[in-house]
């Protein structure tokens, strides 16, 4: 049974979900836009149904495009965010399936090979968490940022045992996970423009406030001498704190709307991000916080996330395009290949693990699971089981595992990496 706050927060989202879902230009009756943002659906049965869940909390014009299922994905997809009654649930179903049905999507294309997985997931406790970055923590437990409950998660895949840390600051949307050496767990609010520390013994968050001007706090990386790095979206900005003293440094990117977002350390300590808003990797000076761009040969190229194997060279999800992308830093060759499942299939999250790069494509319906081989550069691919639903974020484990946050199935998951068939 949910605590009243958890209650409160999952029929929120399913509110500001189903605004989203609601006013997509893909349905058979489009949506009239009226004054002051307002969105009037297509007339039918189920009408009033959705439109009075979601003006319990938003008004209509909080709109997205974001495509169509049928009646029972719709009904799987609400079921993950609040518990309606039979009747509510059939209605709102029926009528999103009518005026939103599935629309044209890429197919996955599962490639065969050698390597074996076993996939493992649970879902959270807190319905409409939209778990967004899981964290690999002590004793092989997982963590995770449910980003619209507020809270971050621990599981301990041994036991089954789930337990919840909520943030200090109401809707603060925990966004990117980091532990430091000494066991504290570092998150980006990035609904309240704070990066925050939980001392997960006792549940305690401290928050470090930024600068009024940069917002959108994304990924959260942590230096061996414990220094926080961070990147700030929205705000266009990369930064760090000095958790000793307090205080925060931030330099603003060189490119406009640029969207600092994924990053990494090389051997050296060196911070590597990506730029999702434009073609551009970046490092970083982590003292002077000056900054060297590298420029995609393809203006089109989106680097969302970023991966790095252990001779430096990074690599990266390329959401536009549908390729895995290589950057080599000492040449600056940049090598790319598409992705199995094609242009559309939108790579998204990625990490190193064991010879191979790992990477999920987002668009596919189910979402894909891709592996690179670094040295043969062939792919071999697979079927997430529980849909995926965008995998945004993805880290592998010290003992060769990998694990994922299923963001819009409201699931975590653990995958296990088999040893080379050689029969195949």
């Amino acid at each position: 049974m949910l605590r009243k706050s958890q209650a409160l927060m999952a029929a929120t989202f399913f509110c500001l979900l189903m605004c989203f879902l609601t006013a997509s230009g893909h349905a058979q009756g489009q949506p009239q836009r009226g004054g002051r943002g307002q969105v009037a659906l297509p007339d039918g049965s189920g009408k009033d149904e959705v439109q009075t869940q979601c003006t319990k909390c938003h008004a209509l014009g909080m709109i997205a495009n974001a495509g169509g299922n049928t009646k029972q994905e719709w009904a799987d997809l609400f079921g993950t965010m609040v518990k309606l009654p039979n009747d509510q649930r059939d209605a709102i179903a029926d009528y999103l399936a009518k005026n939103f049905p599935p629309q044209p999507r890429p197919q996955p294309v599962v490639v065969p090979g050698p390597m074996s997985v076993s996939f493992k997931e649970w879902n959270v406790p807190t319905l409409g968490s939209r778990p967004h970055d899981p964290e690999p923590g002590p004793g092989g437990t997982i963590w995770w940022t449910g980003m619209f409950a507020n809270v971050l998660g621990r599981l301990d895949p041994k036991t089954n045992e789930f337990k919840e840390y909520p943030a200090k600051t109401p809707a603060s949307g925990p966004h990117g996970l980091a532990f430091d050496k000494d066991g504290y767990l570092w998150f980006t609010a990035n609904s309240k423009g704070y990066i925050g520390k939980l001392d997960p013994k006792t549940g305690d968050v401290k928050e470090y406030k930024l600068p009024d001007d940069v917002r959108d706090p994304h990924t959260p990386l942590i230096a061996p001498s414990g220094t926080v790095f961070f990147t700030a979206q929205g705000a266009n900005y990369i930064g760090r704190i000095n958790p000793k003293t307090g205080e925060i440094k931030v330099q603003k990117t060189p490119t406009e709307r640029a969207n600092p977002y994924g990053m990494v350390f090389t051997s050296k300590g060196i911070p590597f991000v990506c730029d999702f808003g434009t073609n551009k990797i970046i490092q970083f000076d982590p003292e002077t916080l000056a900054i060297k761009e590298y420029e995609l040969p393809n203006a089109e190229s989106r680097p969302r996330r970023i991966a790095i194997s252990p001779d430096d060279i990074i690599w990266y999800s390329d959401y536009s395009r549908g390729y895995l992308g290589r950057l080599d830093p000492k040449t600056g060759k940049v090598t790319d290949w598409p992705s199995p499942s094609g242009p559309r299939s939108q790579p998204y999250g990625i990490t190193y693990l064991n010879g191979a790069i790992w990477y999920v494509e987002s668009a596919i319906k189910p979402n894909v699971l891709v592996r690179f081989d670094i040295k043969t550069e062939k792919f071999q691919s697979w079927i997430i089981p529980g849909g995926g639903g965008v995998v945004r974020n993805i880290k592998s484990t010290n003992d060769g595992k990998i694990v994922m946050a299923e963001s819009g199935v409201n699931k975590i998951a653990l995958v296990e990496v088999g040893s080379t068939n050689k029969s195949q």
